[in-house]
């Protein structure tokens, strides 16, 4: 499959890249994506939620009235879940939400998350670039020159560059990260996907294995 190179300046070069059908022409497995997105989000949950039980509420044990002659049930202590101020009957423990997939699916799904942005006319290929220095402006400028200033858009390098890091850091709408970094949630959670040249070759190698 090719795709045509753009400049920064949203500028057709005139050159044209090779992708690969393995990865960004499949046919995408809604099942695979919806798995690794699941783990993704469940994994951001920090399960620390806790309530306290019966044993772990501050009161007294003193047995409240006696045990018959009341006409109303039998109850033993003010911590008793059914009073009010009483522990909370099988509540929330601190866990993990994290889950096993294996690699074989996680990678699948992202192919799937590829391929499906192309088949949306979604995908961006855009040449290298760097940043003498972190300018927002800059990038801002780059974004309205590709037609991304109201767009979610997520830039994919194919080395660090903190220049350009930097540079979109303080917009809420646009991402920067490397090829390495990249999750089905990542590709799919944006309204634009921009590879770079240089992130090709490795996002292609660590799908292919």
């Amino acid at each position: 499959m090719e795709v045509k190179v753009l400049d920064i300046n949203g500028k057709d070069t005139g050159r044209k890249v090779q992708l690969s059908d393995a990865v960004f022409a499949i046919e995408p497995n809604n099942h695979a994506i919806y798995l690794d997105v699941k783990q993704y989000l469940a994994n951001q949950r920090q399960g620390t939620h806790k309530a306290k039980e019966r044993a772990e509420v501050t009161g007294s044990t003193r047995k409240i009235k006696k045990q018959k002659g009341t006409g109303t049930a039998r109850a033993g202590s003010i911590k008793n879940p059914l009073f009010k101020g009483g522990g909370t009957i099988f509540g929330p423990r601190p866990r993990s939400y994290s889950f096993k997939l294996n690699k074989a699916l996680k990678r699948l799904a992202r192919k799937s998350a590829f391929s499906q942005k192309v088949k949306e006319s979604e995908l961006i290929v855009v040449e290298d670039f760097n940043f003498d220095t972190p300018s927002t402006k800059k990038f801002i400028t780059i974004l309205n020159a590709l037609g991304l200033e109201n767009k979610k858009s997520l830039f994919v390098l194919g080395d660090s560059n903190k220049n350009v890091y930097l540079s979109s850091r303080n917009l809420k709408g646009s991402k920067v990260v490397t090829s390495s970094e990249l999750s089905t949630y990542s590709i799919l959670n944006t309204n634009k996907l921009i590879l770079t040249e240089g992130s090709l070759e490795g996002i292609e190698e660590n799908l292919s294995k």
